[in-house]
């Protein structure tokens, strides 16, 4: 079974940051590229950020290019959301995910149990 831990949402103010990290099994994320997803209250879940597992080339929804990058720790198994100059309309609940891309976006195979991200105005 897949398992995908993540941490670091929270609350914060409009223009502030935040990090959210997720842990994978050393077989999940050596087989899968991982990304992110949220998911805001009475919207559908829409896909966030991917990276590959080599050469770890990065895929970006148009929301949030430039703000948010993601990166990953090969020794640690674990792949980071970098979230710059938040705005109010990212809040949502942030979900980790494991599986192959398309050619533009992460095909969700596996998920975490989701971390809430708030931004106040």
């Amino acid at each position: 079974q897949v398992q995908l831990v993540e941490s670091g949402g929270g609350l914060v103010q409009a223009g502030g940051s935040l990090r959210l990290s997720c842990t994978a099994s050393a077989r999940t994320f050596r087989s899968s590229a991982m990304g992110w997803f949220r998911q805001a209250p009475g919207k559908e879940r829409e896909f966030v950020a991917a990276i590959s597992w080599n050469p770890g080339t990065t895929y970006y929804a148009s929301s949030v290019k430039g703000r948010f990058t993601i990166s990953k720790d090969n020794a640690k198994n674990t792949v980071y959301l970098q979230m710059n100059s938040l705005k109010p309309e990212d809040t949502a609940v942030y979900y980790c995910a494991a599986g192959p891309l398309s050619t533009t976006a992460l095909i969700p195979g596996s998920w975490g149990q989701g971390t809430q991200v708030t931004v106040s105005s």
